[in-house]
This record gives structure tokens, C-alpha cells and sequence, in this order.
């Protein structure tokens, strides 16, 4: 299937208070990850990860295309010109078309050309807090849901880097390094992506999600207003229907990774989204 991005000056997904400096998470955790694949062998470059069909390196190609994506978009988003790259794209089979056809790299050109993606991401990340503006991170970007704040941009790209860190190490019987502003952004994000796409679907229904997660203590409650999704950090309204559990736990499972930590109400579950239909697991 094809993305059906919301482009223009009503943004789809909204976040408010949900972290507030993007851009240092989203670097450590870039960093952290190339320090990771510097000290793999090539046995483990050519493992599976946990993306099915894909080995680590494969997931590290993928990585490369969305770095100089992200650059790409922030700099026309800055500009004052967002561009409209993904109108035509599919979140399945196009990412699988392009790590197809780099697979004729080796283990050292993929990390070189991730180290490269890397630099370049956080030149233009560098780039929103130079930028002359009020406020730069408000600024419309394209991300896969459509225009979007460089502030959101930066969450979507933090918790997709974050979860294909699990995706590599998890496998090799490596521990993820958990930081707690990570963790914080990646669930905040995942949690209104889903519903986001719902939105973008044709979904109208009305509702919201009261996410309580431990270990770190977060809470996020997600506001369906039939025609848009905004995140924030509460209070839920009356009618909420409220989900406690641990915040990896979470992330994995909005993330397609795992399954739902907890039960919930079959007339509820429409309230985690469509991210499943959207990345054909439904």
C-alpha cells in the first residue's frame, strides 16, 4: 500500500510537552548505535535481525536512507519549502526495493556510509537551533504522516533509529542501552503514530488513550478528535481508557515487535491505531 501523507498547515499529529530537547537524545542515540556496529564481526553484520528477511547489515542500509531522508526534509523544512517526497511511497515495499539494491556493500562501506548519514543528520539538526526563528522546531517538515513539526520529525526519527537498535542487538544477545529521554520519546511517538494513520485512513472516531508506563515512570494520553491525533502529558478526559505497563514493553509493542503488554477490551483497540494495517501485519 501507499502512504497517504496530510500535507499543508493542519498537521495530522500533534505532540505537546512530550520531550523537551529532541535533538540530544536523537544524536546519542545515532552515536551510540555506530559505536555499536564498529565492534561487530562480519559474521554478525550478516545475522538476522528482527526484521524479517533482513540481516544486520540490511537494517543498517535501511538506516542510511532514512538519515539522509530526515536531512533532506529538515533542510526544505527550514527553508520554509517542505517537500512532498512520500506521496507515492510505500512503507513496505520501497525500503525493501532499496536495501535490495545495496546489497553489494561490505560490512565497512555500510558503517562508513552510516557514519556519513550520521554527520549529515546532525548537520541539519545543528541547523534548527542556528535557524533564525522563534521557534525552529515548530517549522513544518515532511514525515511519513505527512507535514509535521521538525519537532516531531525529530521524535519520529529517534523512535525509529531506537527501535532498529533493539531490532540488531536484541538478536546478537547484546543489551540495548536504555536511557530514559529515549524511551521517553520513542513511546510518545509510537503511541499517536498508529492513530495518526488511522486518521489518515479515513477513521472519524473520537476517544483517547491513557498510557501509564513504569520503569520509567511516563504518562501519555492520546486525544482522537475524529479528524487529527495530539499527545500530550494529561490530564485524561473522562472516558479514557487507561493501559499501565512497562515502557519498553510498550514501545515494542505499538512497535509491531511484540505483542500488547496487557488485554484489552475488543471495542477498545482501535485506539492503538493502524500501523499495523500500514505495514501489512494486520
Amino acid at each position: 500500500m501507499q502512504l497517504t501523507p496530510r500535507y499543508g498547515d493542519e498537521p495530522v499529529l500533534r505532540f505537546e510537552s512530550v520531550i523537551a530537547d529532541p535533538a540530544s537524545p536523537l544524536l546519542r542515540q545515532r552515536a551510540r548505535l555506530a559505536a555499536l556496529l564498529a565492534g561487530l564481526t562480519d559474521d554478525q553484520w550478516a545475522a538476522a535481525s528482527r526484521c524479517a528477511g533482513w540481516s544486520v547489515q540490511d537494517v543498517v542500509a535501511h538506516l542510511v536512507t532514512t538519515n539522509q531522508f530526515w536531512a533532506f526534509s529538515i533542510t526544505a523544512g527550514l527553508q520554509g519549502e517542505p517537500s512532498r517526497f512520500l506521496a507515492s511511497f510505500d512503507p513496505v515495499a520501497s525500503p525493501a526495493q532499496m536495501v535490495e539494491a545495496v546489497r553489494s556493500w561490505s560490512p565497512t562501506e555500510a558503517r562508513t556510509r552510516f557514519d556519513d548519514a550520521n554527520a549529515a543528520l546532525a548537520d541539519a539538526v545543528a541547523a534548527i537551533g542556528a535557524a533564525d526563528d522563534p521557534d525552529p522546531w515548530a517549522l513544518l517538515a515532511e514525515t511519513p504522516p505527512g507535514h509535521l513539526s521538525l519537532r516531531a520529525l525529530a521524535l519520529h526519527a529517534l523512535w525509529d533509529s531506537w527501535i532498529h537498535e533493539r531490532d540488531i542487538a536484541v538478536p546478537l544477545g547484546l543489551d540495548p542501552v536504555l536511557e530514559a529521554d529515549e524511551i521517553a520519546a520513542a513511546l510518545g511517538y509510537v503511541a499517536g503514530l498508529g492513530p495518526a494513520f488511522a486518521v489518515l485512513g479515513g477513521s472519524t472516531r473520537q476517544g483517547a488513550l491513557d498510557l501509564r508506563a513504569t520503569d520509567p515512570d511516563l504518562r501519555f494520553v492520546v486525544h482522537l478528535d475524529g479528524g487529527s491525533v495530539t499527545v500530550d502529558r494529561g490530564p485524561a478526559p473522562t472516558g479514557a481508557v487507561v493501559v499501565t505497563a512497562d515502557a519498553v514493553a510498550l514501545c515494542e509493542a505499538l512497535s509491531l515487535r511484540a505483542p500488547f503488554p496487557v488485554a484489552l477490551a475488543d471495542g477498545d483497540r482501535w485506539l492503538l491505531g493502524a500501523l499495523d494495517v500500514v505495514f501489512d501485519q494486520a
